[in-house]
């Protein structure tokens, strides 16, 4: 049986195009500082409106990531 430990952390993405956007950055930027990426857990969302209008999409992500031996 294969054991492993994992971790999650915390970040916030900004998009001005769409959540998911946002959780693609998030994600993608996460993976270039962190190894073995393996989930995200989208905790919040909200937009920013600017003149009644949606202006930006930001999410909070959970990232989990497997600890090396």
């Amino acid at each position: 049986m294969s054991e492993s430990i994992a971790r999650i952390t915390q970040l916030s993405a900004r998009s001005t195009e769409s959540f998911e956007k946002a959780i693609q950055v998030g994600i993608e930027r996460a993976a270039q500082t962190l190894r073995n990426v393996t989930g995200a857990w989208v905790k919040s969302q909200k937009v920013e409106v600017e003149g009644g209008k949606v202006v930006a999409y930001q999410v909070i992500l959970e990232i989990t990531f497997v600890l090396e031996d």
